[in-house]
Parts: structure tokens; sequence; C-alpha cells
């Protein structure tokens, strides 16, 4: 029983590797559609989400069944669960990659950025850039320290986000009303990005050490002066 096992969980854990795999091609395919407003990239991001939700619902169906034939225990079931979470969490940022891809093809010919915003919005894209790279890694191969250090760097996202509202409330916006409707929805969706990808990492972390980490307060940057992600936009 313990070989079946095994070897059906191997099946769920390839799949969820080519779901993690789909997410990064999705959020990086959002991004250039974004930022170089290509309507065909956008397409195919949207196209794509199809294929996202169908790995969802096989990681889900053979986890189900796992359950249900296998009955496992311990370590097994926190894998088994833990999966059906992860899947859950891919599948949410392959729609939040779909939104920002809407909203390109929808701006179309024309940039759902305004010039105050397009520096944070692509820094915000090559800090999620490399936070995919890393969380596959993480996936491949359980690295509980480089989780915990995908963990802490999520303050780098949401002080980008931050610097969006700051934008939009400053005497100088002048964005007429879609495109600050436009700003802000896609700063929250690049936001929502990094929550779920700390959201993945402390499950990869339950799996291999069945501790729930957060983030600690003392581990946050010092000063934002000293990392290229939070510098401030020129004007």
């Amino acid at each position: 029983m313990r070989v079946i096992f095994t070897e059906e969980m191997k099946q769920v854990a390839d799949d969820l590797d080519r779901m993690a795999q789909e997410v990064r091609t999705a959020i990086l395919g959002a991004g250039k559609a974004l930022l170089e407003s290509d309507v065909e990239v956008a397409q195919n991001v949207i196209d794509g989400d199809l294929e996202i939700d169908a790995l969802e619902t096989s990681v889900i169906n053979q986890c189900v069944q796992l359950l249900a034939r296998q009955n496992p225990v311990a370590t097994d079931l926190r894998v088994v669960v833990s999966t059906l979470r992860l899947a859950s969490t891919f599948e949410r940022m392959g729609d939040l990659a779909r939104h920002v891809a809407e909203i390109a093809r929808r701006t179309y010919p024309e940039s759902a950025l305004t010039p105050e915003t397009r520096e944070v919005f692509a820094k915000m894209q090559q800090f999620l850039d490399e936070t995919t790279e890393e969380l596959i890694h993480v996936l491949s191969n359980r690295d509980v320290k480089a989780a915990e250090q995908l963990i802490i760097n999520d303050d780098k996202l949401d002080a980008l986000h931050l610097q969006i509202f700051d934008i939009v409330n400053s005497d100088q916006w002048t964005g007429t009303t879609q495109q600050t409707i436009d700003v802000v929805l896609l700063g929250r969706f690049y936001e929502r990005f990094g929550d779920h990808a700390v959201s993945a990492a402390r499950r990869l972390v339950y799996i291999v050490s069945g501790f729930d980490p957060t983030k600690a307060p003392q581990t946050k940057a010092d000063s934002s002066d000293k990392d290229p992600y939070l510098s401030a936009p020129e004007k």
C-alpha cells in the first residue's frame, strides 16, 4: 500500500509542479502584456488560464481519491491536504494573471499604466519574476530556508504597492477616473500575487517540517533606500 501511495503522490506532485510552471508563465506574460501593451500576449494569458484550472481539478481529484482509498495518516495526510491548498493557491494566482491581462487587452492600444506609475509596476513585475522562479525552486527542492526568505521578502512588494497609492493620492496625479481605477486594481492584483506566493511558501515549510511560519517583524528590512525595489520612482 505504501508503494502505491508513493507512486500516486508522485503523479500529483508532477501535476502540481506543472501547475506552478504554468502560473509562472502566466505572470510573466501578464507583465509583458501590461508593460508593453502586447494584446497577443494578453490573449494567450487569458486563454491559458483554462489549462491552470484543469490542472487544479486534476490535482484535487487525485488528492480526494488518495484520501478515500489510502487513508493516509500523520505526515502523508499533511502532504495531501497541503497539496490541495497549494493547488487552490496556484489557481488563484492564475486568475490574477488573467485579470491583469484582461485590463491590458481592454486598454489596448493604449497602456493601462500612466507614466507616473510605470516604473513602480516594472519593479513589481521584476520582483514577481524572481519570486515565482524561487517558488518553483522551493517546490521542487523542498528548500525550507529559501521558502522562509521568500516569506520575508514579501515586505518589498508591499512597499511598492504603497507607492502606487502615494502616487494616485498625490496632488500631481492627473489620471482619468478610469486610469485611477485601473492602476489601483492592478496594484492590488500585484500585491495579491505576493500574498499567494507567501501562502504557498508557508505551506511548503509546513509540508517539510510541520511548522507553520509567519512573517516576523524583526526580519523586515531596516531601510528601504538600500534596496533597488524600494527606491522612490523618478519624477
